[in-house]
């Protein structure tokens, strides 16, 4: 699991509708990168929509936002319509993003196989804040996330 002041791990992935998406290519910028065990699962659902509700100040604040988990393209595109998710759901179906950020879980047979775990990039790459995890400031308060967020970085609700 990377820690505080690491280098983000780099990779490159697809997002639900088959958009390339590579990590490095948001240098220059903060980055919100959030790992969430399932899609449409009460916990994941309370996570995404306190997000969603607080969007525009990530987008006035040129921050974007990329939800990671373990579904399929189908799972991702039904969760993000049905909550109006206005951010990227990024692709992990062999959890291999999950495991270089220490979020894979052992509970993988479950089907729940990504721990709740929130990444802060900053502009260089490299990791401000982790939420959640062994290494976390603190736990992710799913229904508060974007609350817990927007504090850290003194943006204003």
């Amino acid at each position: 699991m990377p820690s505080i002041g690491d280098q983000a791990p780099d990779f490159e992935t697809v997002d639900e509708s088959g958009e390339k998406f590579k990590l490095s290519d948001y240098r220059g910028q903060k980055i919100v990168l959030y790992f969430y065990p399932k899609d449409e699962t009460p916990g994941c659902t309370a996570e995404a929509c306190s997000i969603r509700d607080s969007y525009t100040i990530f987008q006035d604040s040129d921050i974007p936002i990329f939800g990671v988990s373990g579904g399929d393209a189908k799972s991702h595109i039904k969760f993000k319509e049905k909550y109006n998710l206005p951010f990227p759901l990024l692709m992990d179906e062999n959890l291999e993003i999950a495991e270089l950020y220490g979020a894979k879980s052992r509970l993988s047979i479950l089907g729940l196989g990504v721990k709740r775990i929130t990444y802060l990039i900053d502009e260089e790459g490299k990791i401000e804040a982790i939420f959640g995890g062994s290494e976390g400031i603190e736990k992710v308060k799913s229904s508060q996330h974007a609350e817990q967020i927007t504090s850290y970085w003194g943006l204003k609700l």
